[in-house]
């Protein structure tokens, strides 16, 4: 049993490894409470809320204020455009692998964005965080071979109760494992939103820089991968993509 669970593991990569996947989601929800208490009142993390205002403000006649919601949708779009068109070249050059530059650059943008006073507009920090959360969302799509989402928690609450019944129903302990894996990342999703509201009040605008310890590890995980265990698997790509 213990041969066959650590043949399994060998074959994912380590940007796909399960715990890679937790602390993207806590970084998650860190970026989401940031965005919502210190940049406007806004969730950044996905976009079906702006496409409902913008739909309540055409209804309400505010044409300006409708048209808005199109900015941070577009760029959102552009996350995954990038997050789409570029791993192909970047894997061709044989040094890191795509995750691993896009968890570089999620860290320096963060970084960046707590020296921006809370006196500037929102919105310029809002449209960023769209931005690097469409291109982690569409970059990091399975963890082992099961789906998941890294920076919203809809689908995760959804298939915690598809395996719960399947497991209860069908007595599967895969179903089970499931189950209890989605709700893990739904409850690291509200921890990472749970510790930087505490940390909003006494760091202001840089509180953003706590979601940056979980993407240093991460980084530093994924470049030894990518520079030693992994140096010889460049033509692999994740499973999902």
């Amino acid at each position: 049993m213990e041969q066959t669970k650590k043949h399994e593991e060998a074959r994912y990569l380590t940007c796909e490894k399960y715990y890679i996947y937790e602390l993207l989601i806590f970084a998650g929800g860190m970026m989401g409470a940031y965005t919502y208490i210190l940049r406007g009142g806004v969730f950044c993390n996905a976009q079906t809320a702006n496409v409902v205002l913008m739909a309540l403000a055409f209804g309400q006649g505010l044409w300006k204020k409708g048209l808005y919601y199109l900015i941070p949708i577009f760029a959102y779009i552009a996350g995954a455009i990038v997050s789409e068109a570029l791993p192909t070249g970047i894997r061709r050059r044989h040094f890191l692998r795509w995750d691993t530059w896009l968890i570089g650059f999620e860290i320096l943008v963060l970084f960046a964005l707590g020296f921006l006073p809370l006196s500037l507009p929102a919105q310029i920090v809002q449209v960023t965080i769209n931005f690097i959360c469409s291109m982690q969302y569409n970059t990091f799509r399975q963890a082992e071979g099961i789906p998941m989402a890294t920076t919203f928690v809809t689908n995760h609450i959804r298939q915690t109760g598809i395996w719960a019944v399947n497991a209860v129903r069908k007595k599967s302990p895969e179903a089970g494992r499931r189950a209890w894996k989605h709700l893990r990342m739904i409850g690291t999703f509200f921890l990472g939103g749970l510790i930087l509201t505490l940390c909003c009040d006494p760091l202001q605008e840089k509180a953003i820089w706590i979601a940056i310890m979980p993407l240093a590890v991460i980084f530093a995980v994924l470049l030894r991968a990518d520079l030693f265990a992994e140096r010889q698997m460049f033509d692999r790509k994740p499973h999902g993509h």
